[in-house]
C-alpha cells in the first residue's frame, strides 16, 4: 500500500488529485490500530522525498490531516455502509482543506493574517478543494471497492468448500 500510494503520488496528476487520503480512510477502516497510521506517513514521506520538502509547519498539518482521516476509516470500520463511506470521504476532504489553509495562512506570507486574508486563502484554494474531493472519491472508490469485492469473493469462496464438502 506504501508503494501505491507514493508511487501514484509522483506520476504526473492534477494538482491534489492524489491518493493518499484514500490511503489514509483505507488503512483506518482496514488496517490494525497499529498501523493504520503508518501507512499514509509513510507514503507521504517517502514521496516527498522525491517531491521535495517545504515549510515544516504547513508539512505538519498536511501530515496531520491524513493521521486524522485514519481516525475517520477506524470509525467507519464500526460504521461501514456506502452512505457513511461518502460521508468519511467528504469529511476527509473538507478537513484537508480547512486544516491545510489554515496552516498556509497561519504560516505563509502569500495571505494578510486577518479575517480578509484567511477568506482569500480558502477561496484561492476552492480549484485546489474540488481536485481533492474528486481523487479522494476515485482512490476510495478503487481501494475500498476492491477490497469488498475480494472480502465478497473469499466469502463465497468459502462457502462453496463448505456447501461442496456436505
Amino acid at each position: 500500500m506504501i508503494i501505491v500510494g507514493f508511487t501514484l503520488r509522483l506520476l504526473p496528476h492534477p494538482a491534489n488529485f492524489a491518493p493518499i487520503m484514500a490511503l489514509a480512510l483505507f488503512s483506518g477502516l482496514y488496517l490494525p490500530h497499529r498501523l493504520n497510521v503508518i501507512i499514509p506517513v509513510v507514503a507521504m514521506l517517502i514521496s516527498d522525498i522525491f517531491l521535495g520538502f517545504y515549510s515544516l509547519p504547513i508539512m505538519f498539518s498536511v501530515y496531520a490531516s491524513f493521521i486524522l482521516a485514519t481516525v475517520l476509516g477506524t470509525w467507519l470500520k464500526k460504521h461501514k455502509n456506502i452512505g457513511n463511506v461518502i460521508l468519511t470521504i467528504f469529511a476527509g476532504s473538507t478537513l484537508f482543506f480547512l486544516v491545510t489553509n489554515f496552516s498556509v495562512w497561519t504560516f505563509g506570507t502569500m495571505y494578510s493574517h486577518n479575517f480578509v486574508g484567511l477568506m482569500q486563502s480558502y477561496y484561492m484554494a476552492l480549484p485546489f478543494f474540488r481536485n481533492s474531493l474528486m481523487g479522494d472519491i476515485f482512490y476510495v472508490g478503487i481501494f475500498i471497492g476492491v477490497a469488498e469485492m475480494s472480502i465478497r469473493y473469499l466469502q463465497v469462496e468459502k462457502m462453496s468448500k463448505i456447501i461442496n464438502k456436505v
